[in-house]
């Protein structure tokens, strides 16, 4: 059967990267004409050897906890592992099965269950400040706690509640940011959205937002979001566009993936219209 017409008429702009085709699909599916501009490509580490010598600590013993920040972290230590030391999968996977994980998020839940396992402890919601109100009921002194990062961001809040509370931290970045499209393309998108010819922007990464205010003045990078409805896909997201003074004009409640987010667009447009922010400076 096929989508309702729901977003025809309407002109999305898309800055994923890694699932670009699939939020693509669903977005075309309902009529909508989709602006593609990836704006950061998920690489592994450059150097796999810290990420190898962390897998092998692991898979020893080495830690206690383990704090899940992304699913993709996990998926690339898996990667790790199959590329340079395959012989190390078992070991980790048992390891994973041994100590306390704790999620933020549903997307590192999912990579647990695909590997017959599941979180000890989900983040009471899917950020730092999340994960950090799930950790300060336990007693943590003495514990090593393992961090997966999220790109090469340290997460220094997380770190240092867990020193204050007592335990070893054990960081390990499986995977970097780099620039996707180029800067060229990314301006001509934001002409387009100061022009008013787009109408709304979705972003499913704080990685987007970092780079798109890399490529132009925060101003002019403001006046374009004024002028474009704006969707994140989770509260991580709205916050990195708050700390930059612009205001989510739409977020999912508590699925934080993209046929949520998908769905709010639908619903936004079919309001009488969902009128593009024309009147904005």
């Amino acid at each position: 059967m096929a989508e309702q017409q729901t977003l025809s008429g309407r002109r999305i702009a898309v800055p994923e990267t890694r699932e670009l085709d699939v939020f693509a699909a669903m977005l075309e599916r309902r009529g909508a004409e989709v602006l593609r501009c990836p704006l950061v490509a998920i690489l592994d580490a450059p150097d796999p050897q810290p990420v190898l010598a962390w897998i092998r600590d692991f898979a020893a013993g080495a830690c206690d906890d383990l704090v899940l920040l992304t699913g993709e972290g996990l998926r690339r230590l898996l990667a790790c592992i199959d590329r340079h030391e395959p012989a190390l999968r078992p070991a980790f996977v048992a390891e994973l099965g041994r100590v306390r994980k704790i999620t933020r998020g549903p997307k590192p839940a999912r990579v647990l269950r695909e590997l017959g396992l599941k979180p000890d402890l989900a983040a009471v919601e899917p950020t730092t400040a999340g994960v950090i109100a799930s950790l300060k009921g336990l007693d943590l002194a003495g514990r090593t706690v393992g961090v997966q990062l999220y790109g090469t961001e340290p997460n220094r809040p997380l770190v240092e509640f867990l020193e204050g509370a007592g335990a070893r931290v054990s960081s390990v970045a499986p995977y970097v940011y780099a620039d996707k499209a180029a800067d060229a393309a990314v301006r001509a998108m934001l002409e387009r959205m100061r022009a008013g010819e787009v109408d709304a922007i979705a972003f499913t990464s704080m990685a987007q937002v970092t780079r798109l205010f890399a490529v132009e003045p925060a101003e002019r990078v403001a006046a374009a979001l004024g002028r474009t409805r704006v969707a994140a896909v989770g509260p991580v997201v709205a916050e990195a566009l708050a700390a930059r003074g612009i205001a989510v004009d739409l977020m999912p409640a508590e699925s934080f993936f993209m046929k949520p987010l998908t769905s709010l667009l639908e619903a936004a447009f079919s309001a009488k219209g969902g009128p593009r922010k024309l009147d904005a400076p």
